[in-house]
């Protein structure tokens, strides 16, 4: 499981800019604006060959400034309880603030490490201006531009010194691992209470109860993997916290320690935004999927084109990934819950896959034959040859073409379907490479 790195500090600093710098995308909003940053960003970032995880902070409520520093203040104590390292970040074009002081004091008070980062240090003369931050009491800080990228390589270096080498990890390997995801109050203790048969993890009524992954491993009835939930004692003084960001953050740590997710949906409320988070999430780590529809007890009409419909949405809303199974089950009343096991044993299984290249090619290649791809600038496109990459985490397909870099994500998408029409691939993603004959 790589590190979680949170970038905190007052609004307006830059801190979308530098997750977008770290991550290498735009997908976070950019503006002069305060407070742009409504939703929570999650990325990936490479540097000299280790991989970790930024969350960028924001989302904060513009009415007063008292809320604005409540705000804050939830940030970041959600920062230091579940990140493994935090980049405060401070501006030395404004200076030191009382809203800087106030981050800090929170910080020093954590055990975690802290990288004080002086953002928009675009010359030398605005480096001197950070000496003031020296006051904040968290060592020396490190001068960069997001903007331009000056200074984010020695930031870099300095991350990586700080994250723990890998994760002592004491789980017995070659057993499959079953995360419980979801938004708060979905139901996921409910249904690993209602596999184990005890009530191991503590289930209230008040959203996000859930505090520490635990694994549990399960051996009965022919099953046995770790189960992986987020779940322990919520602490009554955080009731009040941002319990989106919690969810979105305990679910980075479970996914990503998964091999297959079990995303639970409420039946009695339907697919909302943060499901469809937490799917992307799933999607972006190559995780398999399976969909529960949970408290099915609780709706009334349960008619087959009432479960269609419900089919339907979830599909559409996920789409173009809609090859992975539905379940309506109910964690209180036990029904179908050994169904959602072995499904996902199921999908498991068919994350491991392996497909001969002879019979590949003898069910593939007729295929493009009859529906090639479209010519481009008057190009014909011949794909030749197909096989399976092998030892990748998720099953890979590789074709060979005369001009690969011709061929669209709609006709890439095209191949994947053809390949699960004709093998077992339910729940689990793909991946499609086209290259050079």
């Amino acid at each position: 499981m790589s590190n979680l790195v949170a970038i905190v500090g007052r609004p307006n600093v830059g801190k979308s800019t530098l997750f977008n710098r770290l991550t290498k995308t735009r997908r976070a909003i950019v503006s002069d604006e305060a407070g742009t940053t409504r939703d929570r960003q999650y990325g990936k970032s490479e540097w000299n060959g280790r991989e970790f995880s930024v969350v960028d902070t924001g989302g904060w409520v513009v009415n007063s400034d008292d809320i604005f520093e409540e705000e804050i203040r939830k940030q970041v104590l959600i920062a230091t309880e579940e990140a493994d390292l935090v980049l405060f970040l401070v501006d030395v074009t404004t200076g030191l603030t009382d809203l800087d002081e106030d981050v800090a004091t929170i910080l020093r008070r954590s055990k975690l490490p802290v990288i004080l980062v002086a953002n928009k240090a675009d010359n030398n003369v605005q480096i001197y201006d950070s000496y003031e931050f020296y006051k904040l009491g968290l060592g020396e800080p490190v001068c960069i531009s997001s903007a331009t990228g000056s200074g984010t390589g020695d930031l870099l270096d300095m991350v990586l010194s700080k994250l723990p080498e890998g994760n002592a990890d004491e789980l017995e390997e070659g057993i499959p691992r079953f995360a419980v995801v979801g938004r708060p109050n979905v139901g996921k203790s409910s249904l690993v209470n209602a596999f184990i048969g005890e009530d191991r993890h503590i289930v209230t009524d008040i959203a996000g109860t859930t505090r520490d992954s635990i694994y549990t491993r399960y051996d009965k009835f022919g099953f046995d993997f770790y189960l992986v939930d987020t779940a322990g004692i919520r602490r009554k003084n955080k009731v009040t916290e941002d319990l989106e960001f919690y969810s979105v953050m305990r679910s980075i740590r479970a996914i990503e320690n998964s091999d297959v997710c079990i995303l639970m949906i409420d039946a009695t409320r339907g697919i909302e935004a943060q499901d469809m988070n937490i799917f992307q999430l799933i999607q972006k780590n190559n995780k398999s999927l399976v969909v529960v529809v949970n408290k099915w007890d609780l709706v009334e009409e349960k008619s087959q084109k009432v479960i269609d419909t419900f089919q339907n949405a979830i599909r559409n809303r996920m789409a173009p990934f809609t090859d992975f199974p539905i379940i309506f089950a109910s964690a209180m009343t036990k029904q179908r819950i050994f169904k959602v096991l072995e499904t996902a044993k199921q999908v498991y299984l068919n994350r491991k896959v392996r497909i001969g290249t002879s019979k590949l090619n003898e069910v593939m290649l007729p295929l493009i034959e009859a529906y090639p791809p479209p010519s481009t600038k008057g190009k014909y496109i011949k794909i030749k040859y197909v096989s399976q990459l092998p030892n990748t985490q998720i099953p890979s397909f590789v074709f060979y073409a005369n001009l690969p870099q011709y061929v669209k994500e709609p006709y890439k998408r095209f191949l994947e379907n053809k390949i699960r029409e004709n093998w077992e691939l339910t729940g689990s993603p793909i991946h499609i490479f086209i290259r050079q004959k």
